[in-house]
């Protein structure tokens, strides 16, 4: 069998078991051989009954000498057997598992591998891992190095095992090495087969570590080839329109703004002047940090377009973000005659005459819109759009085989390896300081005792300064889940804190809402007619409110530290002192240590790395970056082997013969344009 052949040509895995492994990312033989486990039980001591002591965790074989149902005085069903070898006895115990009574009858030959303890008076494994002794006395359960794997309801790991290990039998003659032979030695891989089998068969655990170096490098390696193929196939296309950058222009248009540049908004907007004036067109990405001022920037490259006489998509993932897209452009433009139009699922806005920038969500695809010319595209916060849509909107303002100029922007703030590995494809500019007069938002920790003073502090804060605060939960209802009932939910929340905040008038936002309403509440919010705005992190992105000074964050050790900067970002953008208050009812040291990193005022930039190495990617990016590319064996903190696949990649792209069997591996239809 090969390893593009679908799960479901194994035995035992039918229908069923297809739609669970799908949970899992496992549809082919060869997702089910690179699903690695997360850890691994030492079973490899082998003993005799006799021998075995209380706390030792150990492996012995022997036969069932008897084996039975018996009830608890709880109700509880177990199983009880006796275990015999030519040493000795011990006993077995299993929890509400009758069917081992029939499964491991009297006289069957067994191997048992789990910790001894005491049971009762006598020595006895409980809940140990069995299996029937085969012929040849090597086990797949016991004896060895046991591999967990990462699971889903209905698919144990002593399931996976089973069928990894005769996946593995039947396909390793296609698991055929494509790395040159020279470059496995000089950087000591292990061949590919043998890496695959020493994470699922080890040894020992200097296999499973030299395993999975080489299982990571292969993913990156795909990742970092993929990329660059892009790039070039980005590369071989023409500039729809070339565009002459006039300095005075540019000068005018930043001598207008209320504000001077910060040093990375002047460097980042000279490294898009000069992509602009290229013959290939731009593909760079643009990360910044809370309230850089990336929009500043776009609209640097937006007036080069319109200078030139041509038009700019400006494409945002939310109505109400995109809305603050055309507010902001508007008043940016408003002494050069840029006539700017808001494209929504709600209509078309503004005014007379011919469009020289369009902001818009996904209507913009949609909607029959007149694109007649445009130069420039702008894309907010790129992984909330899949690949077709942005290529929809490119190739419907660009010509064939002519592309324009694609400025991506994204507010998370990413560690620079893990950009330059996801966004290899794409050019990289990064503003990482925050413009003059942004005040430092104070940022407190309140656990449960201290909850109604923080109510009280706040309703002072409102009825003093008259200001209005966002009130942050991760739910948008309560959750029946019993691990999930704690969890503070939008809704309850806000019922709960109209009583408590009666003087005042509390809103509600949430992702479930119609756009029309969002649009309505968040209206009402800006216009100061809703003093508090319970809200899930749909107000994570883009929303800028001067007069909201407070964010209260319920449950906050549920985020991520990059998602929590996001959050706070949204206060503070006025002249009056911001707070940020972190709810949390936690008291483990780890989630206060970690939140006591957002009191210290770190960039987004230093926060993302720092929950890189607390805890993994899953965090940095957050639930709202749920496209964002997660890797399943490698580690985003790998630097040397993320350095070593790029070059590789790059030297496979320059010199393909030297690397056509790699290059023969690589799916090619599964590397999506631009």
């Amino acid at each position: 069998m090969k390893l593009e052949t679908p799960v479901t040509s194994l035995p035992l895995v039918g229908p069923v078991y297809a739609r669970k492994l799908k949970k899992l990312d496992i549809a082919t033989i060869g997702n089910l051989l690179h699903h690695i486990p997360h850890r691994y039980l030492d079973f490899r001591l082998i003993s005799k009954i006799a021998h075995v002591q209380v706390d030792e965790t150990v492996t012995v074989r022997g036969e069932v000498l008897t084996i039975r149902n018996q009830y608890t005085k709880f109700g509880r069903k177990i199983q009880i057997a006796e275990i015999t070898d030519s040493s000795g006895r011990i006993t077995a115990v299993w929890f509400n598992q009758p069917f081992l009574v029939k499964t491991l009858s009297s006289g069957t030959k067994v191997s048992l591998a789990g910790k001894v303890v005491w049971f009762g008076r006598k020595r006895a494994l409980i809940s140990p891992e069995y299996e029937k002794q085969n012929a040849q006395g090597a086990g797949v359960h016991t004896g060895r190095l046991i591999p967990i794997y990462p699971e889903t309801a209905g698919v144990s790991s002593k399931w996976l095992r089973g069928r990894i290990i005769y996946a593995l039998n039947i396909t390793r003659k296609n698991i055929k090495e494509f790395l040159p032979k020279h470059f496995l030695s000089q950087n000591n891989f292990d061949n590919w087969l043998t890496a695959v089998r020493s994470v699922h068969l080890p040894e020992s655990i200097d296999d499973v570590e030299s395993g999975k170096r080489r299982l990571a490098f292969n993913e990156l390696l795909f990742l970092q080839l993929k990329n660059a193929f892009r790039k070039m196939d980005w590369q071989k296309n023409e500039v729809a329109y070339k565009l002459k950058v006039d300095k005075s222009e540019i000068k005018t248009l930043v001598d207008s703004l209320p504000f001077t540049l910060t040093k990375s908004q002047a460097r980042t907007n000279d490294e898009i002047l000069k992509d602009l004036e290229r013959d290939t067109p731009m593909n760079r990405l643009l990360e910044g940090d809370v309230g850089s001022g990336k929009t500043v920037v776009a609209a640097t490259a937006t007036f080069v377009a319109f200078a030139n006489g041509h038009q700019t998509v400006f494409m945002a993932p939310t109505q109400i973000l995109a809305q603050q897209h055309f507010e902001t452009l508007k008043k940016i433009f408003s002494p050069f005659n840029v006539r700017v139009t808001l494209v929504t699922s709600a209509g078309v806005k503004g005014g007379p005459g011919k469009t020289d920038v369009f902001v818009g969500t996904h209507a913009l695809i949609h909607k029959k819109v007149k694109f007649d010319n445009i130069a420039l595209v702008v894309i907010d916060e790129q992984q909330r759009f899949g690949v077709e849509q942005r290529a929809r909107l490119i190739s419907s303002s660009g010509k064939k085989k002519k592309a324009p100029h694609v400025l991506t922007m994204t507010a998370t703030p990413i560690p620079r390896t893990v950009a330059l590995t996801v966004y290899g494809d794409l050019d990289l500019s990064t503003l990482d300081e925050l413009p003059k007069g942004r005040q430092k938002i104070t940022t407190w920790t309140v656990p449960r005792q201290k909850r109604e003073e923080a109510y009280k502090w706040i309703d002072k804060q409102i009825k003093r300064d008259n200001v209005q605060t966002f009130i942050i939960c991760p739910l948008i209802e309560e959750s029946d889940k019993e691990t999930m009932k704690q969890v503070k939910a939008a809704s309850a929340e806000y019922e709960k804190l109209k009583k408590v905040f009666k003087k005042y008038k509390v809103g509600l936002l949430h992702g479930k809402m119609k756009s029309k309403e969002k649009d309505f509440v968040m209206g009402m919010f800006k216009k100061g007619k809703i003093d508090l705005l319970v809200s899930t992190p749909v107000v994570e992105v883009g929303i800028d409110v001067p007069n909201a000074t407070i964010m209260m964050i319920e449950d906050a050790e549920r985020f991520g530290l990059a998602q929590l900067h996001q959050l706070r970002g949204r206060v503070g953008r006025g002249k009056k002192k911001s707070y940020c208050l972190l709810f949390t009812e936690s008291r483990g040291e780890k989630v206060l240590s970690r939140l006591s990193a957002m009191r210290r005022n770190l960039s987004g930039f230093e926060l993302a790395e720092l929950d890189l190495k607390l805890r993994g990617p899953g965090e940095v990016f957050g639930t709202r970056q749920s496209g964002f590319f997660d890797l399943k064996i490698a580690n985003w903190q790998d630097t040397d082997l993320i350095k070593k696949a790029k070059e590789v990649a790059l030297e496979a792209v320059a010199n393909p013969k030297k690397f056509t069997k790699l290059l023969e591996k690589l799916d090619q239809s599964s590397i999506t344009p631009n």
